[in-house]
């Protein structure tokens, strides 16, 4: 009877033994972060954000109209020389077009005869006055002649001022006169060549000078989008000619009627443009980033890890407890994803080399 017994406890140690064995190998398989792979990862908590609502819009650069000089002619004539083009950069002072005017040549003639008339006035005031303190002439003829000194004074400023207003010392007797630049910039637009005739009253400018430092990007807005964009909104611009690089501002005003033609609203950002790279009537995609909307878990884009159409992120609790989660995504807007199921408030996932845990893990 007590051999059973023997043979019954021999068979449960045994069976103890194998159950300690097992326990202590899933012990030993169970994944650890080591100390170098705790330098390599980036950790990033689960936040409740707010949905960007970003949206796409086709606009086009142009020259900041509050930091431009348009130069008007300042008399009629014709252009004899244009020095400048489309594009070029020109300085303060510089020359940017000789035009002849019968004005300018009039203006000239009209001065040498009001310097004939201020002559003659004073060289009769003066004999008058001599007469008058010889007795010989009266008061009054002394006070006439001197009046009519100051009116021929009056009249020549005149016509110097006119002069003055039109160039000055860059006009001549010939009629000619030189259209300047008043600032640094560039030629953004020219609507004259050489050979133009200009009338005074034509009312349209010849040049449009712009440092092009700050320019304008102006977008369209079709309906369906108009309440997702608001005055003081972040925007990312990107071009044809640089794809790789965006170009961020905000929008600083908004229409508020559509174009007749193309049904749109414009919007209007402003973007610093140091190193000139954006050039006038440049195409240039607009993304514009709303965040007023509704509220979702949000983590960093760079987190994600897809596989077989489904979307994973490795979960950090400790560097004994690292586990994969599969999750539900609502959207991703740039370098934020918001997550619909699968993660609460709060939790932390790896965005960084979370792929080499992430095959660990499987492998384990």
């Amino acid at each position: 009877m007590k051999y059973p017994v023997i043979v019954l406890l021999t068979i449960l140690a045994i069976a103890t033994s194998c159950s300690s064995e097992q326990v202590k190998k899933e012990e030993d398989k169970k994944f650890v972060l080591s100390d170098t792979m705790m330098h390599m990862i980036s950790i990033d908590t689960v936040h409740n954000c707010n949905i960007d609502d970003e949206i796409s819009l086709s606009g086009e650069i142009s020259f900041n109209e509050n930091n431009v000089v348009k130069i008007y002619p300042r008399n009629s004539g014709q252009v004899v020389e244009a020095r400048v083009s489309l594009g070029d950069k020109v300085t303060k002072g510089q020359v940017l077009a000789i035009v002849k005017s019968a004005d300018i040549a009039g203006n000239y003639s009209d001065l040498n005869s009001a310097n004939a008339d201020v002559s003659i006035a004073k060289r009769n005031m003066e004999n008058i006055e001599a007469l008058y303190k010889g007795g010989i002439s009266s008061e009054k003829e002394f006070n006439d002649a001197k009046q009519n000194y100051q009116k021929a004074l009056a009249a020549r400023s005149k016509i110097q001022s006119v002069l003055n207003i039109n160039g000055g010392t860059k006009t001549n007797e010939g009629g000619q006169y030189n259209l300047i630049s008043p600032i640094n910039g560039y030629i953004v637009e020219k609507k004259i060549t050489a050979g133009s005739f200009l009338r005074a009253d034509m009312g349209d400018y010849l040049f449009t000078i712009s440092n092009l430092k700050n320019i304008w990007v102006n977008a369209n807005v079709y309906e369906a989008d108009i309440q997702k964009v608001k005055e003081g909104y972040p925007v990312k611009v990107t071009t044809l000619s640089y794809p790789d690089r965006v170009f961020t501002g905000k929008i600083d005003r908004v229409s508020e009627v559509l174009d007749p033609q193309s049904k749109a609203m414009k919007v209007r950002v402003a973007l610093a443009n140091e190193d000139l790279a954006l050039k006038p009537d440049m195409f240039a995609r607009v993304m514009v980033s709303n965040e007023e909307g509704a509220k979702a878990l949000c983590i960093p884009t760079a987190a994600l890890i897809s596989q077989d159409g489904k979307n994973y992120v490795v979960v950090y609790n400790g560097r004994a407890d690292v586990k994969a989660v599969e999750i539900s995504i609502l959207k991703t807007v740039g370098a934020k994803t918001y997550v619909k199921e699968g993660l609460m408030e709060g939790q932390h996932v790896i965005s960084k080399n979370q792929l080499l845990i992430f095959s660990q893990l499987l492998s384990n």
